[in-house]
């Protein structure tokens, strides 16, 4: 999805979860092709107060500094905007979780793509398989890999 020729991206907590200090494996080639392609002002990037809870959920249970969680969820809100899905968009991960998806935090974010007009970057292809065989609009799913493929030589 884009807008003025720019590429709206919702990112998943997996990308999230570096800024706070968390160590993720294999996302360091998706994030340096994030901010490259921001630098180029080519991509705008977005992000749930889902995905900083889910975030917080994951820290509470880890050793962690508080002075880069605080500096990352200060940079996450300055530079990133924020996205909420719609009602119909909150109905809409309801109806699907309901259907047998066990993450609503991931539901909810699929739900935010949708509803606004977005990408949602992520690397969970279950959700994805899930959201195909229920006949869901999956067009607004962009995995990681693809994502890499498709933007990391821009």
């Amino acid at each position: 999805m884009s807008s003025s020729g720019k590429l709206r991206l919702l990112l998943d907590t997996t990308y999230i979860l570096p800024v706070l200090g968390v160590e993720v494996v294999g996302v360091e080639r998706a994030l340096e092709t994030l901010w490259r392609l921001r630098k180029r002002r080519e991509v705008e990037i977005y992000y749930s107060p889902f995905s900083l809870l889910e975030a917080l959920w994951k820290l509470a249970k880890l050793d962690y500094d508080p002075s880069v969680v605080e500096t990352g969820l200060s940079l996450v809100e300055e530079e990133l905007v924020p996205a909420d899905p719609t009602p119909r968009g909150y109905v809409k991960a309801l109806e699907l979780k309901r259907r047998g998806f066990r993450d609503l935090v991931d539901l909810l974010l699929y739900a935010t793509a949708l509803s606004r007009g977005l990408l949602l970057l992520t690397r969970d292809a279950q959700l994805l398989s899930f959201l195909a065989d229920e006949r869901e609009d999956t067009s607004v799913i962009l995995l990681e890999e693809e994502f890499a493929r498709r933007y990391a030589q821009r």
